[in-house]
């Protein structure tokens, strides 16, 4: 009821759909981000992302639609932080060094990286891993990989799509950082 009253243009009842999950959206946000004043910025956002999102909302368990919506930012946020943290501290750590010993350190770097991504490729089963070589690695499209293996398009979006699904449950994003 109320949902619908915010479809149909009441700010009123917007406000009311604040107030009554502000404090549950906080909690869960401030869980992924640990820090007071970023969680109240990230709120205030994923309200914003609420209602501009509520015309797709399908009726289905209204705090648990939110509460990913809140989580899904929470992440970004958090991400965005720590990428920001690594491109302050990085440049710090470079400048101490003398040229020649950063590039040898950089190209050292980008070996072991590549090394530990072939080898986590090379874990995936062989149809999944064919998908994501060819997609990522070689950059090729969806209709390129059909042509190339006798299949539909639709069959490579299938693929990918379980290869990623794979990869998000059996490998850790810490493991890649």
């Amino acid at each position: 009821m109320l949902i619908e009253k915010v479809l149909s243009g009441n700010d009123h009842a917007f406000r009311l759909l604040v107030e009554k999950y502000r404090n549950d959206l906080f909690r869960t946000i401030y869980a992924v981000l640990r820090d007071q004043k970023d969680a109240e910025d990230a709120t205030q956002d994923v309200f914003i992302k609420i209602y501009h999102s509520l015309p797709r909302y399908e009726n289905q368990g209204f705090k648990t639609w939110i509460t990913r919506i809140a989580v899904n930012y929470a992440i970004d946020v958090k991400r965005k932080k720590d990428r920001r943290r690594e491109e302050i501290i990085e440049p710090i750590v470079y400048e101490s060094l003398p040229i020649e010993e950063v590039r040898v350190e950089e190209g050292m770097i980008l070996e072991e990286k590549l090394k530990f991504v072939r080898e986590k490729l090379d874990e995936l089963p062989v149809n999944y891993r064919e998908v994501i070589h060819g997609f990522y690695i070689e950059e090729k499209s969806y209709q390129q990989m059909a042509q190339e293996n006798n299949v539909g398009v639709k069959t490579i979006e299938t693929r990918l799509y379980r290869a990623r699904h794979w990869m998000k449950r059996h490998w850790k994003e810490e493991d890649f950082s």
